[in-house]
């Protein structure tokens, strides 16, 4: 082995010796004091144990936050999958390490990734509850000027962004929503991986969604070779999922990453979530104009068919302008015009006044009204507005402004808000604690992607879920076939999308329009759902019974 050469650095004792043989100069005691104490502040005589905590008193964190914080600072060396379920706050326990870790004086500069619609919530999270002076991009920000940045995915991967933030040395990165990165072929996976970071946590309430794969791609990410190479990891493991609690070896080194709190470990269940069936029956008029419709053959296919149908179920406005759009020569505008003429004749819309009951009901109280279709929202908030109660509409049209504009509206003026489906993603609604499902989903993960908008951590009231279907429709099919048999309002919904995979079932969702599109009647369409919903029950059944021998 080679002598190695130490060279002494003598600048500083020589320096040191000087003054003190020459009595100075020297600073002053109480200037030294100061600094002293400055530098007292920022060590900490260990790594275990939260510092931050001491300066967020006004901050009341779950038990499962506060372990999830620990275990991320003091085990896995900041880099971590976050996974909890919807609701239970990730992004609290992300604001918590990202203080932290600012405390101890190892993270200053930081990029937070997350998606458009949620780019200013992030900004406002981080400022008002955890004092971080997090900014959001502007064109005008140049991206090495600013410690704290909130960008969307959109914005960083692109052109001229993407090479500047490149160029960055990042202490932290944080990516909100980052089931999106599952996909190793994609742009959004290469350029994340590409990022340099010191710390990273990657949020996501679905980190295994189809295939396991999956989970070594967002493992990749954290810590390139904890889970092998791309190649030897299919070989050994290949795609089941089933996998990932079968295998004890797989399942420690996951756990050593990913961090996953459900409902029912976190202690949750204090608010209690109370789900009711509203039935209703179409009014005659109605009931005629639906049968016409549904008896209607030839012109409509069979999936457009069901879907005008779903529309006339939500609102007389819907199926109209639908049906107008399809009128393209004369031979449709002979089997179309009847139809429209009578959704001309028909009077106010039955499911419609049922809401305005529940709204009243809730004693002035928020609430919160979730609609598949643009042309229901007008028309219920004119509906609400003859029958004196305020709303706001929410939908994905809107600018990030607009909608955190429509959310103040509601927080402080207006008793309702009529949502689409964007209204289900990202935002929070702690302060209101009654839902009205006007339009049943087919998509159940949409479902509790919308409840979780008001059950979720700082909700302080039992939360109260009111799901309206009209019998003897589509709706009816929808309700009893694929969310009561199966009670996915209750249980199953939290494994579905283990469950789908089971049944290689990719979109819940377009395998109900399958169903309808392939199917010569509802009442055939009828059949297939039931098989659908008794398939999913019993793999629940049989997932619960592997949990059971495997362990959780």
């Amino acid at each position: 082995m080679n002598q190695i050469d130490i060279q002494q650095d003598s600048m500083f004792i020589n320096g040191f010796e000087e003054r003190l043989n020459t009595e100075g100069p020297f600073s002053s005691w109480d200037l030294f004091m100061m600094n002293y104490q400055a530098a007292l502040t920022t060590m900490a005589p260990s790594f275990n144990g939260l510092k931050a905590l001491d300066y967020l008193p006004q901050m009341d964190f779950l038990d499962h936050q506060l372990s999830c914080a620990r275990q991320v600072v003091e085990d896995m060396n900041g880099r971590a999958i976050l996974a909890d379920e919807v609701g239970l706050g990730k992004t609290i326990e992300a604001g918590l390490i990202l203080k932290e870790y600012m405390l101890r004086g190892l993270v200053k500069k930081a990029l937070i990734i997350v998606p458009a619609s949620l780019v200013n919530q992030w900004a406002q999270e981080l400022n008002e509850k955890f004092y971080i002076p997090a900014v959001t991009f502007r064109k005008s920000y140049p991206w090495d000027q600013y410690d704290v940045i909130i960008t969307s995915m959109d914005t960083a991967k692109r052109s001229p962004h993407r090479e500047q933030i490149l160029e960055q040395d990042y202490d932290f990165l944080l990516v909100d929503e980052a089931h999106k990165l599952k996909n190793h072929k994609t742009k959004n996976f290469n350029f994340v991986k590409s990022l340099k970071k010191t710390y990273c946590l990657l949020l996501t309430a679905t980190p295994v969604q189809n295939r396991l794969v999956e989970i070594f791609n967002l493992v990749s990410i954290l810590k390139p070779g904890h889970l092998g190479d791309y190649d030897s990891f299919l070989e050994q493991y290949g795609k089941d999922r089933k996998k990932l609690k079968q295998d004890g070896y797989l399942k420690q080194l996951i756990q050593k990453v990913m961090i996953r709190n459900t409902r029912q470990n976190a202690k949750f269940d204090a608010i209690k979530r109370n789900i009711e069936t509203i039935w209703i029956d179409f009014a005659e008029e109605e009931r005629a104009v639906y049968s016409q419709l549904e008896n209607a053959v030839d012109v409509f296919p069979a999936f457009s068919k069901i879907t005008l149908l779903r529309e006339l179920c939500s609102s007389r406005e819907a199926c109209y302008l639908s049906l107008q759009k399809m009128i393209t020569d004369e031979p449709r505008e002979k089997i179309i015009k009847p139809i429209t003429e009578a959704i001309e004749e028909l009077p106010q819309h039955t499911k419609a006044a049922k809401v305005v009951d529940l709204i009243n009901q809730a004693g002035g109280e928020k609430v919160i009204v979730f609609t598949e279709y643009r042309a229901t929202q007008v028309y219920l908030q004119w509906y609400l507005k003859e029958n004196g109660i305020t709303s706001v509409p929410y939908r994905g049209g809107f600018k990030k402004g607009k909608k955190d504009w429509m959310k103040q509206l509601f927080e402080h003026h207006a008793q309702v808000l009529i949502a689409t489906e964007a209204g289900g993603e990202g935002i929070n609604l702690q302060f209101c604690n009654h839902l009205i499902n006007y339009d049943l989903p087919w998509n159940p993960m949409r479902l509790e992607q919308r409840i979780g908008r008001i059950h979720r951590y700082g909700q302080a009231n039992d939360v109260h879920i009111y799901n309206v279907a009209i019998r003897g429709t589509v709706e009816e099919h929808i309700m009893t076939l694929l969310y009561e048999k199966i009670n996915l309002f209750e249980q199953v919904i939290g494994h579905l999308d283990s469950i789908l995979a089971e049944l290689n079932i990719n979109d819940i969702e377009s395998e109900i329009q399958t169903i309808f599109s392939e199917s010569a009647s509802t009442g055939e369409a009828k059949i297939k759902l039931d098989n659908l919903s008794s398939v999913i029950q019993l793999t629940h059944e049989e997932t619960q019974q592997e949990e059971q021998q495997y362990g959780n």
